[in-house]
């Protein structure tokens, strides 16, 4: 099994048209997602690679083709728009890839979200992948992962990359792999995807993997330490020498208070049970000493 993506994925790209959102689309349709439609405001009737379907509105594409999942490649200024859009539309998981959406933007589209049954991931997310079903909704590169039972969370791109890289060069597959967003505000937390990974029977051990800034990773500690985590718990939290005040690639990796530095995120996570990578190179080398042990 898996969690997010699967077989069952009917993806509506938003900003099919854009170049990000034609060179991704064209991934994760080699991949093997199930891409059934595409909506690029002025460009309904047409079609990308003969095969998918662009409609004006993502509310047209979902009353046509059943769409259950959208990926939003729309420009930060019109972002939020979009995932209102594809929120009223009635899809149930939205994805937001877009870097740089407007705070006070993200404030609106998350009390717009308050009272629906609707899970978002992002903004600034690499997505979400699930090897086993080859199901891709993002950017995440498909020829690193293979399938497996270990769940990757994190809150950044590229370190998910290495995690993913290093499990499979070590044997390890993947269940799904989610990338939550690096800004300070976004939809789905670590908590949120940790209670999933919990739920999934394919997923026997997650990968967490946070940095400086915000206080997720002590919501996560906290969650899973009042919930008794049944599953294995490896962890890593990047930017242990960042200097405080200063920005560290993402919007949220800042140190603002104590909360926010690794060594606080650290210790809360350890106190809860997790296991802790000591650096990104020992990811896949600690991942595979913690399976070997049970």
């Amino acid at each position: 099994m898996s969690i997010l993506a699967d077989q069952r994925t009917r993806l509506l790209v938003q900003g099919i048209t854009g170049r990000q959102g034609a060179f991704h689309t064209a991934q994760m349709l080699e991949y093997g997602t199930k891409v059934v439609a595409g909506a690029t405001p002025g460009r309904g009737g047409t079609a990308f690679h003969e095969r998918v379907p662009v409609y004006d509105s993502a509310d047209e594409a979902v009353q046509e083709t059943g769409a259950n999942t959208s990926i939003i490649f729309v420009p930060a200024p019109q972002a939020a728009d979009a995932i209102v859009e594809a929120a009223d539309a009635g899809v149930s998981l939205i994805l937001c890839i877009t870097e740089g959406v407007p705070a006070l933007d993200m404030v609106n589209v998350l009390h717009h979200f308050h009272d629906k049954d609707i899970q978002l991931i992002g903004p600034n997310c690499p997505g979400a992948i699930s090897p086993g079903h080859l199901c891709r909704v993002g950017i995440m590169p498909s020829e690193i992962h293979a399938p497996g039972r270990v769940g990757v969370v994190s809150r950044s791109g590229t370190l998910t990359y290495e995690a993913v890289d290093q499990l499979t060069k070590a044997g390890i597959g993947q269940s799904t792999c989610v990338g939550i967003g690096g800004d300070p505000l976004v939809g789905s937390s670590f908590v949120d995807i940790l209670a999933l990974c919990q739920e999934d029977h394919g997923t026997d051990a997650v990968v967490l993997i946070g940095e400086i800034g915000t206080t997720r990773k002590q919501q996560a500690a906290e969650f899973v330490r009042a919930g008794g985590y049944r599953k294995p718990l490896i962890a890593l939290v990047a930017g242990q020498t960042a200097p405080p005040g200063k920005r560290m690639g993402h919007a949220g990796a800042i140190i603002n208070g104590t909360a926010a530095l690794a060594s606080a995120k650290v210790a809360a996570i350890s106190d809860a049970g997790a296991t802790i990578i000591p650096t990104p190179a020992l990811i896949g080398a600690t991942v595979q000493q913690v399976l070997g042990s049970l």
